[in-house]
């Protein structure tokens, strides 16, 4: 399984790397979403996507739009992760397009539920 973490803080995107490792999942970090959707457009191939939903510049509902909107493109499906859960913020990511959700502190085994029932929905 291979997986793209798209997060603003290296601090993340090292923390789920070496999580998911140890897990035996390929994990590969971006810091900003333009950075993740270039990846995706040169034709590297995830399973999933991990996005911070709350970043400057390009936020993850911005990334959402642009990809549920480029059509001829297939993206992986994306897992929202956000550190500021508040009530109402899984049904706005949902309804953004997001496939799932987790919120910070991330719980791996969480985490690897959601992705595996993400895929298997694929």
């Amino acid at each position: 399984m291979k997986v793209l973490i798209i997060d603003d803080d290296n601090r993340n995107i090292f923390a789920l790397k070496t999580a998911l490792k140890s897990r035996g999942v390929e994990a590969l970090g971006c810091l900003n979403p333009l950075e993740g959707l270039g990846l995706l457009d040169r034709g590297i191939e995830f399973d999933v996507v991990l996005l911070d939903m709350m970043m400057p510049e390009f936020d993850g509902f911005q990334f959402l739009d642009h990809i549920l909107s480029s059509s001829g493109v297939s993206y992986p499906p994306v897992i929202s992760v956000t550190a500021k859960a508040m009530k109402g913020d899984r049904e706005r990511c949902l309804l953004a397009g997001a496939g799932g959700y987790v919120s910070k502190p991330v719980d791996i085994d969480v985490l690897l539920a959601e992705i595996r029932s993400i895929i298997s929905k694929k």
